[in-house]
């Protein structure tokens, strides 16, 4: 005869006085089941007394009796406990006879979740050198890191495999570290594991903890998601070996916490993912120092790039702080197969890896190169801060398939570029030379540059468009490069442009070269625009110039052939302020006759010192020009809206000025001690004087 313990309704008072509402069953082998005390019917024994039967809502269970250490009754509970001990696991499990079944194995341990119960929580502590937590669920839960380390030499340490979203808290004051091995064992048919903590679901971080992810896996990931993955708060440091630090498959989205990223993998990302990547908060590090690999494809290869933030569609960032540095060859910081849209935080990228030639796919050679910024589609820096600094050869700040915007009239972004890199030769030579070359920013349509603070210095061009360079506003400063300013349409309409150049300052031209009008245009409409060029012409188009306001200045340069303006179309002054200095060649050019404002063009036989003032005045002693050029000077071309039909100026060189230098051009107060040179008359619209 079985004997049989009633629970009846004397036990299930005792239980609701004592808030008991959970028995709990505890095995000796650190298993402990829980059951709802109201759902528990009956407690019986077979008739040799070995087997226990529990008799919980439709459940009958059986268990040896040799197996269980005690019963105990506790407060209800919706929260699975498991502990790692080394080679064996402690699992309290309150959820048992509710469709949630934990199964130990080693250290490896398995959850199948079939309850209808949302937002269980999981809670994993302690150490194992060799086990993992892997989970099938139904609905949605919660997974609580509060101090555990575990490491799976042959697979992830953390393997969720189910649909729905999993909320990851990092407990407070915990820290945690998961690692996988090199190689993984093969997984059941249908299954992924791609990283040391993998899910087929999405993953929401939340909690002020620190995880700790160490990548060994090859061609797998630190942390990935077949979905979407969230950070919203805690610490997270990955180091991975071979793939992504984090991928998310359907975007990644980080709002808070501090994220630091090591990859080491050649053609590895930092973070990756095939659709939009938000970076709305946090601290954001990522160090990349695997190289750019070479993928065959048609009759040569494309590069395969070691990146920190890469998606597939657009990367958003608004109010993240993000550092990187891209150490490997042609390494890059960030990269967007569509738009790179930048409205507030701060970005900081360093790339010092080299470029290299190599064959495309249609067989022609080319070369990879590290890129800071680089995008198919737009890029937008619309607020915020960005500083970007390139060093190895070849390499750009900013390069974009399409357009680049900066600032909003109602926004200012604080930009700062630098290249320092040789450039990478890849065929020809002379005129004919092939290279890639280590400019600031490098755009394939238009840049429009709205607002701003803008800080560039580049070993080649500062900017080059493809199409056309528009500035509506805000402050640039050009402290070096080849050429500033290069596209086939500039227009300067408003701003504050200070531009130092070895070769050309701003150069409108298509790019092919020669004597002829190829249809280019350089417009300024207002601003203010200093440009200096040591070794080139700083005002220069292959097509046409046409001034209509602002304040022109340019310092050109001392030595012939070059020229402070070169048009090979029309140059028409129609209003604003423009002063050149320049050399001694007979191709100094001034505007055109077909100009709606007079211009003088003065020719001097000797060249006169960066220290000799030059001094116009009109005939009562009013001053229109007195100007301090940055280069020894033979000529200057002057044109002001205070040059009249019939009047009389009169020339004068060295002397002193009581009023304010701004960029070589003097304001207010009085000149005086001058050599008088010359005076002319305004007749016609170009007024040509020599001494």
């Amino acid at each position: 005869m079985k004997k049989i313990i009633l629970l009846g309704i004397s036990f299930l008072a005792i239980s609701h006085l004592l808030a008991q509402e959970k028995m709990y069953i505890h095995f000796s082998d650190k298993m402990t089941l829980g059951a709802q005390v109201a759902e528990t019917d009956s407690i019986f024994f077979s008739d040799d007394e070995t087997q226990a039967f529990f008799r919980i809502g439709d459940t009958l269970a059986q268990y040896p009796v040799s197996s269980i250490d005690s019963i105990n009754f506790g407060a209800n509970s919706d929260t699975v406990f498991v502990l790692y001990n080394g080679t064996d696991v402690s699992v309290i499990n309150p959820m048992a006879f509710e469709g949630v079944t934990v199964t130990v194995e080693g250290s490896d341990v398995t959850v199948n979740a079939v309850t209808e119960v949302q937002d269980i929580n999981f809670c994993l502590s302690g150490t194992t050198g060799n086990g993992m937590f892997k989970i099938y669920t139904a609905k949605r839960y919660n997974l609580i890191l509060n101090g555990v380390n575990l490491t799976n030499p042959d697979g992830p340490a953390i393997n969720v495999q189910t649909g729905k979203n999993t909320t990851v808290i990092l407990a407070e004051g915990s820290t945690n570290t998961l690692a996988d091995g090199t190689t993984y064992a093969e997984p059941p048919a249908g299954e992924d594991q791609d990283g040391a903590f993998f899910s087929e679901a999405t993953l929401k971080f939340t909690g002020t903890g620190t995880l700790i992810i160490n990548g060994h896996g090859t061609d797998k990931h630190g942390l990935c998601s077949d979905d979407e993955i969230e950070v919203n708060e805690g610490t997270i440091n990955i180091n991975c070996a071979s793939g992504d630090g984090i991928n998310g498959k359907e975007g990644v989205i980080i709002s808070g916490g501090v994220i630091h990223i090591t990859v080491n993998g050649d053609q590895s990302k930092g973070i990756n993912c095939n659709s939009t990547l938000t970076l709305s908060g946090g601290d954001i590090t990522v160090h990349n120092t695997g190289d750019a690999v070479l993928v065959q494809a048609g009759s040569g290869y494309d590069p395969s790039y070691c990146t920190a933030v890469k998606a597939d569609g657009n990367i958003e960032i608004n109010g993240a702080t993000v550092t990187i540095v891209a150490s490997g060859k042609a390494g890059r910081g960030i990269s967007a197969d569509t738009d790179i849209i930048i409205s507030s935080g701060s970005v900081q990228v360093t790339s010092t890896g080299n470029g290299a030639v190599y064959t495309d796919s249609s067989g022609i050679l080319d070369a990879y190169v590290a890129t800071c910024f680089d995008s198919e589609g737009d890029i937008m820096i619309t607020g915020g801060s960005v500083i970007t600094s390139s060093s190895g050869s070849g390499g750009k700040g900013i390069n974009s398939g399409s357009e680049l915007i900066i600032g909003t009239p109602e926004s200012s972004p604080i930009i700062q570029i630098t290249t320092t890199g040789t450039k990478v030769h890849i065929s020809g030579g002379g005129q004919n030379s092939k290279d890639a070359e280590a400019k600031a920013m490098k755009i394939d349509t238009a840049v429009v540059i709205n607002n701003g603070e803008i800080t560039i210095s580049s070993s080649d061009d500062a900017i080059k468009s493809e199409n056309s360079i528009t500035v509506n506003g805000g402050d640039i400063q050009v402290n070096n490069s080849y050429e500033g300013f290069e596209a086939p349409f500039i227009t300067i309409n408003d701003g504050n442009l200070h531009l130092y150049a070895s070769n050309d300052g701003l150069n409108a031209t298509f790019g092919s070269g020669g004597e002829g009008d190829d249809n280019s245009l350089l417009t300024i409409n207002g601003g203010w625009v200093m440009l200096s060029v040591s070794n080139g012409d700083g005002l220069d188009s292959n097509g046409d110039i046409h001034i209509t306001g602002g304040t022109t200045i340019v310092h050109g340069p001392q030595n012939a052939p070059e020229v402070g303006m070169d048009y090979n179309g029309t140059c028409n002054m129609d209003g604003g302020f423009l002063v050149i200095s320049g050399t001694n060649s007979f191709m100094t050019q001034a505007p055109d006759n077909s100009s709606d404002q007079h211009c003088v063009k003065v020719m001097m036989n000797q060249g006169l010192s960066n220290s000799t003032l030059f001094h116009i005045q009109d005939a009562s002693g009013n001053n229109l020009l007195t100007f301090q050029p940055a280069r020894t000077y033979y000529s200057i071309v002057f044109s002001s809206s205070d040059l009249q039909t019939g009047q009389s100026y009169s020339i004068y060189t060295g002397g002193s000025c009581t009023g304010i230098n701004v960029d070589g051009l003097y304001s207010g107060g009085v000149y005086s001690g001058g050599t008088f040179r010359k005076s002319f008359t305004v007749n016609s619209i170009i007024t040509n004087v020599n001494f």
